[in-house]
């Protein structure tokens, strides 16, 4: 395949003990040898640490937060692909993706490509439908009650039995044991991210996951499951290894196939002690251990950038099972001028910037 000169910008440059997505995405990008563009880093904080990580990064601009609207979103996207020359966007977080999928047809005017779902894919798989939608696509779901008021899971034993997990419409999931903890789990994730919650059945069993890329037709552009081999407090995979599972990449074409997903997503599944597979999620962007799928021979966040640019990536299905990743914690080392420049300015060029 040819080579890629284009500029090419990913955010979610977060990476606390629940990293964002984007130095995974990043470093995919950069492992590929036909790769031969630079990377700008969108972030929301000044001390995300993918901001200061150099090696990965060129050129770095702040974003406006989700909450200020689209307007500024698209304001400070022309400022920056004036600036830096973007030509291509990979959105790595859940909160972001509206506003970018709105922006599509403005940012493809402005020169900017991305490759996303439309938003009637996104609200497809969202947790308060994915019930329905599994039922539509013959994939088994837990069973699922959206609430909107807490004196609802007073009755809910009606329809599920405790444990169950208390998630939030976009982020957040806390296991409950009894009412009790329902109650003050409801609470907890109304404060933080919003009502309705959606009350899910709880299943016993291994946690299993793919990666992969829709083809907005249907098809699957590729996909890497993964088993979790370590799991944090959080809930979060700190280490996992590539699967052969030929259950698991049914279901992901199943979903591809009912939804025509665009675009990037991670399959959560639990396959339960009988052997059976339970869908948990889908969630609409690439996971923070997306570099597995470079490591283990399919570099999907590659895939993703031909795609934006228009390029044609015939579908893959080869990649190296038993390829494992073990997340690690580093010390990022900054300049305080830098730390200062970004906090003053809201962006770091290089030397080589477009300036």
């Amino acid at each position: 395949m040819k080579s890629i000169h284009s500029v090419v910008a990913v955010t979610g440059l977060n990476a606390t003990d629940n990293p964002g997505p984007g130095l995974t995405v990043i470093r995919s990008i950069r492992q590929d040898p036909d790769f031969k563009g630079r990377i700008v880093g969108l972030a929301y904080d000044t001390l995300d640490p993918g901001i200061y990580a150099r090696e990965y990064v060129d050129d770095v601009f702040l974003l406006p937060y989700p909450s200020q609207g689209i307007e500024a979103l698209r304001e400070r996207l022309t400022y920056i692909r004036e600036r830096s020359g973007v030509e291509v966007i990979i959105p790595t977080l859940d909160s972001e993706l509206p506003a970018f999928m709105a922006l599509e047809e403005h940012l493809r005017a402005e020169g900017i490509g991305t490759y996303l779902a439309t938003q009637e894919q996104y609200d497809l798989r969202a947790k308060d439908r994915l019930a329905a939608m599994g039922e539509e696509a013959g994939i088994q779901v837990p069973r699922t009650v959206v609430v909107a008021d807490p004196a609802a899971l007073y009755k809910i034993h009606e329809q599920l039995t405790f444990p169950c997990f208390v998630k939030g419409l976009f982020y957040g999931a806390e296991l409950a044991r009894s009412i009790d903890e329902a109650v003050v789990a409801f609470h907890r994730v109304v404060a933080k991210w919003g009502g309705p919650v959606i009350v899910q059945e709880y299943v016993h069993g291994e946690e299993l996951d793919v990666v992969a890329v829709g083809d907005g037709c249907g098809g699957l552009i590729g996909a890497v499951p993964m088993k979790k081999t370590y799991i944090t407090d959080k809930g979060k995979g700190w280490a996992g290894v590539a699967i052969k599972d030929p259950n698991l990449l049914a279901i992901t074409r199943r979903f591809m196939a009912h939804s025509k997903w665009r675009g990037p997503c991670e399959v959560e599944v639990i396959k339960d002690s009988g052997g059976a597979y339970h869908l948990l999620e889908i969630n609409p962007r690439f996971p923070a251990w997306t570099y597995l799928s470079a490591g283990a021979g399919m570099n999907l966040p590659m895939a993703v950038v031909r795609l934006a640019l228009g390029e044609t990536v015939a579908p893959m299905t080869t990649f190296t099972a038993g390829t494992m990743f073990i997340r690690v914690a580093l010390d990022q080392i900054a300049r305080l001028s830098d730390f200062q420049q970004v906090a003053s300015t809201g962006e770091m060029l290089s030397s080589g910037g477009k300036i």
